[in-house]
């Protein structure tokens, strides 16, 4: 073979390898590129487009559905080109640096690797997730299937020594649950001024009912008004015209024997229409029976979520029930505005009355809170974090830590805050003054 054939021959080689190692490069950066694209994308607007007829989009979320499958895939194909495009770039300077040759590949494809393989596609592929994913599901999705072999046996080799450490897996299983997810979205996005207050607010208030209970935000059975089945019924007449409840439960005998729930407007159309039908309106309403105007009370659990409880409201078109404990005691009673308010804030109508703030803040820092004001309530107010899970309210997480009854004047440390007794009626703590402990407000 003359010089000018080797020559010849060489230069063929050594561009058919530069050749295969852009080649490979592509294919690195194409799979870290989807790898990206395909779990940085929102299965949201994925969805979104999907539904608007992009089968690209409803590829991507079929390739995202087994994250764990996908991820092994790409993975496998990233380093196959890695691995073979480093071994090619090796024998290619090996012919001209010899020994030299592993050391200046190391330093030449961590450098084409990194910008061409990694840094760009990345950075391509988060800057346009969705539309990425969607050009990428394709390939990808073919990538998969010839993969598919592998990575389940790879996948039960994982497995099998993730079991010898005690540790178990289920593919099934999110990292963090979706509405995980969006709580902890939106607190960042509220820190960041994306997302206002308000919004934040009434997301999570919806997003917590699956977690509250309904004796949490009941109104306590001290408080509520009632109908006496006994009375005369002209004075249950001025007493609904009064009250600036509509529906009013109704007792015989005693408080705790709820016998109906009667409400304002069916009592005055009774009334109304059996006077005006009489000759004689005085002793017209002597034989009425309050029975045929009230309605079957609505008892429920005070386990009952919130979430489960306006499912019922809404079944039922029921806006009123009894909160009874396991022993059957009424304890109070929630509507589905009380549900409602725990979203969207406190609603007010033209009948309410008007009360004073529950919480006042004080020009020297502190907190004057009346002792029934939820910790919830607190909390949203205030973007504070005192814990609700052993007390409802303000109060009842003082008598809790401090294990008493406090006295007024009382002052206790706990949770970040100082709170100091400032009003009692009987063994009720009526008014509390608050402080944070360090500096944040």
């Amino acid at each position: 073979m003359t010089m000018e054939e080797t020559t010849l021959l060489f230069d063929t080689e050594f561009w058919i390898s530069v050749s295969a190692i852009a080649a490979l490069l592509i294919l690195s950066g194409f799979f870290s590129g989807s790898e990206t694209a395909l779990t940085a994308a929102s299965r949201g607007k994925l969805r979104a487009q999907a539904d608007k007829g992009s089968r690209s989009a409803q590829r991507a979320l079929d390739v995202t559905e087994d994250s764990e499958r996908l991820i092994g895939s790409v993975l496998l194909g990233n380093n196959l080109v890695n691995i073979l495009a480093t071994s090619l770039t090796t024998a290619l300077l090996a012919r001209s640096f010899g020994e030299s040759a592993v050391v200046l590949t190391t330093l030449v494809m961590t450098v084409l690797v990194l910008i061409f393989a990694e840094v760009l596609p990345k950075t391509y592929a988060i800057t346009n997730a969705e539309s990425a994913a969607s050009l990428v599901s394709r390939p990808i999705q073919i990538v998969t299937l010839v993969f598919n072999p592998i990575v389940s046996t790879v996948l039960w080799v994982v497995r099998a020594m993730l079991r010898l450490f005690g540790v178990q897996t289920d593919p099934d299983t999110n990292v963090l649950a979706v509405r995980e997810e969006i709580a902890g979205a939106l607190r960042i996005w509220h820190s960041e001024g994306i997302v206002e207050k308000e919004d934040r607010d009434r997301i999570l208030g919806a997003l917590d009912l699956e977690d509250r209970t309904v004796n949490e935000i009941m109104l306590h059975r001290s408080d509520i008004e009632m109908v006496n089945a006994e009375a005369d019924p002209m004075q249950m007449m001025d007493q609904c015209l009064e009250s600036n409840y509509t529906r009013l439960p109704m007792f015989k005998d005693n408080q705790e024997n709820i016998i109906g729930v009667l409400h304002a407007k069916d009592l005055a159309r009774t009334i109304y229409r059996i006077i005006s039908g009489s000759k004689e309106p005085k002793n017209a309403l002597q034989n009425f029976n309050i029975s045929e105007v009230a309605k079957t009370p609505y008892f429920v659990p005070d386990t009952t979520t919130l979430d489960d409880q306006m499912r019922e409201f809404l079944r039922l078109h029921l806006h009123f029930a009894l909160v009874v404990d396991e022993y059957g005691t009424l304890q109070g009673l929630i509507t589905l505005e009380d549900i409602l308010e725990e979203i969207v804030g406190e609603i007010t109508d033209e009948f309410d009355e008007a009360e004073d703030n529950i919480m006042v803040r004080t020009s020297d820092g502190h907190f004057i809170v009346e002792g029934s004001m939820t910790i919830r309530d607190f909390n949203r107010a205030t973007d504070c974090t005192l814990p609700d899970q052993k007390a409802n309210t303000i109060a009842g997480l003082v008598i809790h830590e401090s294990q008493t009854i406090p006295t007024v004047g009382q002052v206790f440390s706990f949770h970040g805050f100082r709170f100091e007794v400032t009003d009692r009626e009987g063994n009720r703590i009526t008014e509390l003054k608050m402080r944070p402990l360090t500096t944040r407000f």
